[in-house]
């Protein structure tokens, strides 16, 4: 099968938001998930970013999905996967693996 690369995007703050208290940072969950990914899935390269929502890149895309995180009081972290929202706040390693498994990546 035919994998196409996955572009994973961390949308977060360096203060964790009031829903997520006792949750890692937005900095830390983006660099568990690399190492994670990294570990289930060894040699099938994907691309991860960190976008803090405050402070987006001069990206129009990332800094209209980090203006939505904030105006729709998303729990952040906010994972997307190529697009698609695959965790919020407390985003699950099952949910992130399945939706990489959907672009053809296999685990290791």
């Amino acid at each position: 099968m035919e994998r196409k690369e996955a572009e994973i995007i961390v949308y977060g703050a360096e203060k964790v938001c009031a829903s997520c208290v006792n949750l890692p940072t937005s900095k830390e969950t983006y660099e568990w998930l690399d190492a994670a990914i990294s570990r289930k899935f060894p040699e099938q390269s994907f691309t991860i970013k960190y976008v803090d929502i405050f402070n987006p890149p001069e990206d129009e895309e990332l800094q209209e999905f980090a203006s939505r995180v904030i105006d729709e009081d998303m729990f952040y972290p906010v994972v997307l996967i190529s697009g698609k929202v695959v965790g919020e706040g407390n985003p699950k390693l099952k949910m992130v693996f399945a939706e990489l498994e959907k672009f053809g990546y296999q685990a290791g």
